[in-house]
């Protein structure tokens, strides 16, 4: 058990990413991406069993109906941004910039460092900026951590964050079949953000931002909370001065969630609403973001 616990993170990422480089490097149908992550989801969720990191996450919190239907639009939007990649990259008034000589897993962790960077900063800004930490709630208002609420977002603050996460590859021109790719491995990443395994990954901490260091940011805390917004890399949080690499194995039921928000829908409809009937910002908004709309 010891030997899962610290080979499943790196094996979980490269298997599935892997395997979706071969399928579409073999030319295969996008659909079967589809299969792919359904197939990663099914094995977080029982990796989750095998070595649980909170024991009480597991159980039925009533939240899966909520969490497939922001699943299956989230996701559904990433699916139909990447086949309208073509459309956008041909308003670039310029020749590809992207360097295709290299060997398509370069080019994976190129596509990957770009996206990385632009959605960790719109991370950052969204629990700085009023109106942008409106939408993004949603994702925090989640009461337990499991993988499959990793894909849980509000949909404006998804085009957001995918919004400007993607405009490099846009300006340089991105192949479609890296960008399916690199997709792919948010929503895999995702999984590993939020995963309820007890995952130990040792030194990688310092630089792969998965459960171990993202489980700070989900603090109910305005201060303790207000940490490790990398997707992918700790990088970004090095830069920002907001990377927390303490153990995180203090973090448990009850401890994550909105501060002083209790009562913030469970529902998917509820939590599509939520955003616009506390519009405009309220004053005394503080920063941080954890700390409800105070």
């Amino acid at each position: 058990m010891f030997l899962f616990r610290i080979l499943y993170a790196p094996a979980y990422f490269l298997l599935f990413v892997g395997a979706a480089a071969f399928l579409v490097s073999a030319g295969a149908a996008p659909f079967w991406l589809v299969g792919l992550l359904l197939a990663a989801i099914a094995t977080s969720l029982v990796a989750e069993r095998i070595a649980p990191f909170e024991p009480q996450w597991n159980r039925n919190h009533g939240d899966a109906p909520r969490d497939i239907a922001h699943a299956l639009v989230n996701e559904g939007s990433i699916v139909v941004l990447v086949l309208l990649l073509p459309f956008f990259a041909s308003l670039v008034p310029w020749p590809s910039l992207w360097p295709t000589a290299l060997p398509f897993w370069v080019e994976l962790l190129l596509a990957i460092v770009l996206l990385d960077a632009g959605i960790s900063l719109a991370h950052f800004a969204s629990h700085r900026i009023p109106v942008l930490w409106r939408f993004h709630a949603v994702h925090h208002s989640v009461r337990r951590m499991y993988g499959f609420n990793g894909l849980l977002k509000h949909p404006v603050h998804q085009l957001i964050e995918i919004s400007i996460g993607t405009l490099p590859w846009l300006l340089l021109g991105i192949p479609q079949e890296v960008a399916m790719v690199g997709s792919f491995a948010v929503g895999i990443q995702l999984q590993l953000q939020h995963s309820n395994v007890d995952m130990r990954v040792g030194p990688l901490a310092y630089l792969w931002a998965v459960a171990p260091v993202h489980r700070h940011h989900h603090l109910a805390s305005e201060t303790e909370g207000d940490v490790n917004f990398g997707l992918f890399l700790t990088i970004w949080d090095l830069f920002l001065g907001t990377a927390q690499f303490g153990p995180s194995n203090a973090i448990r039921a009850g401890q994550v969630g909105i501060a002083g928000r209790p009562d913030y829908p469970e529902n998917y409809l509820g939590q599509l609403a939520e955003p616009f009937k506390t519009w405009p910002p309220q004053p005394g908004f503080v920063a941080a973001g954890n700390e409800g709309y105070n």
